[in-house]
């Protein structure tokens, strides 16, 4: 993941980790409805230090505690979780908003202009 951090600065990370969050959110609110399915989330803050220090990013997932137990077992919380998923959506956008403003700057420098 950190390849590309001199180039890009941690937006190519933010991006990667967002990614990774955006998929276990999506997860957790397409198993809503299954018994003792257990919600987890990526500590983004934990994780962009994680890959930052060179270590993995996947010691950041944590389990949703839930505000109220489900009879079932399940512990997710659709409220939370859209939540979740519309802030992680914003930060994605920005992070790629940049790393597009980056290439175009990189091309027109290759470009001469």
């Amino acid at each position: 993941m950190a390849g590309s951090d001199g180039l890009f600065g941690i937006h190519a990370t933010a991006l990667e980790l967002r990614n990774q969050r955006m998929a276990m959110l999506a997860s957790n609110i397409a198993n809503a409805a299954t018994p003792n399915y257990k919600a987890r989330d990526l500590d983004f803050g934990a994780a962009l230090k994680a890959a930052e220090e060179g270590s993995d990013p996947e010691s950041a997932i944590r389990y949703r505690v839930p505000v109220q137990s489900s009879i079932d077992g399940n512990t997710v919380e659709l409220s939370t979780e859209q939540t979740a998923f519309a802030e992680n959506a914003l930060g994605y956008r920005a992070s790629l908003s940049f790393l597009q403003a980056r290439v175009a700057t990189i091309s027109r420098a290759l470009k001469g202009e």
